[in-house]
C-alpha cells in the first residue's frame, strides 16, 4: 500500500462498505451474488447515496453558477475600467472591487466547483477499490473494510456483457468485450457530461449572461470537458465508468427539476415556465388580468320566467277630441257656452 492509498483508505473503506451492503440487498431480493447485475447495481446504489448527501451542495452549485453568470456584465464593466492598467494599485483596486461584487451577490467562482471537488476523492477511492480487486482476491492486498477476499473474488468474476467490472480499455488484451463495453460507456459518459453542462449554461441563463469573456470560457469548457473524459476514460475501470455515467444522469435529472421549478430571472427556462402557467390558467378558465387595469365585472341577469308579450294598444290613451264629442252638453256650462272672457272685459248681458 503506497502513500496515496493510505491517504484514501478511510474513503475506500466507506465506498467498499456501501457497495457490499447494496450487494447483499440485491442478492437477498433474488439477483445472482456472483453476477454482474448485482455488483453493477451496487455501484449505482453508491451513486445514489453519495448524491443524496451532496444535495445541499448541489443547490449551492446551481446558485453560484447562476450568480456568476448574472454578474457577468458588471464584471465586464470592472475589467473595462481597469483595462490596460498594470500598476499594483490598479490591480489591487480591481481585485477589491471584484471581491466586493462577489459578496454583494453572495457567490464566488469556487462554490460552483464544490460538488465536483467533493466527489473527486470518492471517484479515486472507487477507482482504487476496483483496480485492487484481483490483489484482494489472491491475498496480496489487505482487505478494504468489509471487502474480504471472498467478496473481492466474486466482484472480480462478475461481468457485464462479458466484461469484468475491473477491466480497462488499455489492459483489455484479447478480450474484445472489455473494449466494446468501455467504448459504449465512454461515449455515454462524455455525452451526459456535455448535456449536463449545456442544460445548466444555455437554458438557465439570461441572454446578457451568455456574452462576454466568462461566457466564452463556459462555452469552451462545454466542449473541452467531454473530450477530456473521452481521452482519459480509456484508463478507467468499467465500474468507474458506470459510476460516472450514473452520476451524470442523476445530475441531469436534478438540474432539470431545479431549472423547471426555480429558473434564473430572464432565462429561457423562466419564459417557458411562464408559458406553461399561462396555458394551465387558460385551460382552467382563468384569465390573468394586468396589474394596472381595473377588473371588468359582468353582471348576469337572473334567469326566471319568461315575460309575456303585451299588446301595445291595450293601454293606449284615447284622443281628446273623441272625449269632447262624447261628453254631453249642459246649459250654463262654461265649456258649452263658448270661450271664457278674458279678465276685465265687458260681459254680455244674458237674455
Amino acid at each position: 500500500m503506497d502513500w496515496f492509498d493510505g491517504l484514501l483508505k478511510p474513503i475506500m473503506v466507506v465506498v467498499a462498505w456501501i457497495m457490499v451492503k447494496f450487494h447483499a440487498l440485491f442478492s437477498a431480493i433474488g439477483l445472482d451474488p456472483e453476477g454482474g447485475a448485482a455488483w453493477s447495481l451496487s455501484i449505482v446504489g453508491l451513486v445514489i447515496v453519495i448524491r443524496i448527501l451532496l444535495i445541499p451542495l448541489f443547490f449551492r452549485q446551481i446558485k453560484a453558477s447562476r450568480g456568476m453568470q448574472l454578474l457577468a456584465p458588471e464584471m465586464q464593466a470592472i475589467q473595462k475600467k481597469y483595462k490596460g492598467k498594470t500598476d499594483p494599485a490598479s490591480r489591487e483596486a480591481m481585485s477589491r472591487e471584484t471581491m466586493a461584487l462577489y459578496r454583494e451577490h453572495g457567490t464566488n467562482p469556487f462554490a460552483s466547483c464544490l460538488p465536483i471537488l467533493l466527489q473527486s476523492p470518492i471517484f479515486f477511492a472507487l477507482f482504487r477499490v476496483l483496480i485492487e480487486l484481483p490483489r484482494i482476491a489472491d491475498g496480496t492486498y489487505p482487505p478494504i473494510g468489509p471487502m474480504t477476499p471472498a467478496l473481492a473474488a466474486q466482484a472480480e468474476a462478475a461481468t457485464i456483457f462479458g466484461a469484468p467490472l475491473s477491466g480497462t480499455f488499455m489492459q483489455a488484451g484479447d478480450n474484445w468485450h472489455i473494449r466494446v463495453v468501455t467504448v459504449v460507456l465512454i461515449i455515454a459518459m462524455s455525452a451526459t457530461t456535455f448535456l449536463t453542462q449545456r442544460q445548466l449554461t444555455m437554458k438557465n441563463m439570461p441572454p446578457a449572461a451568455l456574452q462576454g469573456p466568462m461566457a466564452q470560457q463556459q462555452k469552451v469548457l462545454l466542449y473541452v470537458l467531454p473530450l477530456i473524459f473521452a481521452f482519459s476514460g480509456v484508463n478507467f475501470p468499467i465500474g468507474v465508468l458506470i459510476y460516472w455515467t450514473t452520476t451524470n444522469l442523476w445530475s441531469m435529472g436534478q438540474q432539470f427539476y431545479t431549472i423547471r421549478r426555480m429558473p434564473a430571472p430572464g432565462s429561457q427556462a423562466e419564459i417557458a415556465m411562464k408559458e406553461r402557467k399561462a396555458r394551465k390558467a387558460k385551460s382552467h378558465g382563468v384569465v390573468e388580468e394586468d396589474a394596472g387595469a381595473a377588473p371588468v365585472i359582468i353582471e348576469e341577469k337572473p334567469r326566471g320566467q319568461r315575460e309575456q308579450p303585451k299588446r301595445k294598444d291595450r293601454n293606449k290613451p284615447r284622443p281628446v277630441i273623441d272625449e269632447i264629442k262624447d261628453k254631453p252638453t249642459v246649459p250654463g256650462d262654461s265649456e258649452s257656452d263658448g270661450p271664457t272672457p278674458a279678465p276685465g272685459a265687458p260681459t254680455k248681458p244674458k237674455k
